[in-house]
């Protein structure tokens, strides 16, 4: 997380999720931004799958009959839910701390940044604060440093139809 800027720096929560920051500070000044969610656009059926080999990886025991039914509810899951949290960000891209360093400024990066489309209607961002810090004290579990996508269906954590 000390930089450059525009570089992956993937880490291990509980023990058992990646999660994917994008290094925003020069070199030597640790800051990031945890990537939330993300909308799925292309690569749905492989996001899917790689969401179910996620799933597998974890557990140490399975059956056929528990892998069956969690392939099919990630069949039924709509895609805008597939990438809807942290974890499910790196699930479903297949991202793990091996892609730390990585530029994600290089469009021949295998995990990189695009600019937005042109047409595609701005987003109407929200703040908010931030998810999943309640061990933290007063003041930062109030203060609004979670952006999001207003009204968006892929926000992670409480629905966007609830957000300002």
């Amino acid at each position: 997380m000390y930089g450059p800027a525009g570089r992956a720096y993937v880490y291990l929560v509980y023990g058992m999720y990646d999660c994917l920051n994008i290094v925003t500070e020069p070199e030597g000044r640790p800051a990031a931004v945890l990537v939330r969610a993300v909308e799925p656009i292309d690569g749905i059926d492989a996001m899917r799958r790689a969401r179910l080999a996620s799933w597998r990886a974890r557990r140490r025991s399975q059956t056929a009959d528990a892998a069956g039914a969690e392939a099919a509810r990630l069949e039924r899951l709509p895609s805008s839910r597939l990438a809807s949290g942290p974890g499910l960000v790196a699930a479903a891209l297949d991202i793990d701390r091996s892609l730390t360093g990585l530029d994600l400024l290089d469009p021949r990066a295998p995990l990189h940044l695009e600019a937005a489309r042109h047409d595609e209607p701005p987003l109407t961002v929200a703040a908010t604060p931030r998810l999943g810090i309640d061990y933290a004290a007063s003041p930062w579990t109030e203060v609004p440093w979670r952006f999001v996508a207003a009204g968006h269906p892929s926000v992670s954590g409480p629905p966007a139809s609830r957000l300002p």
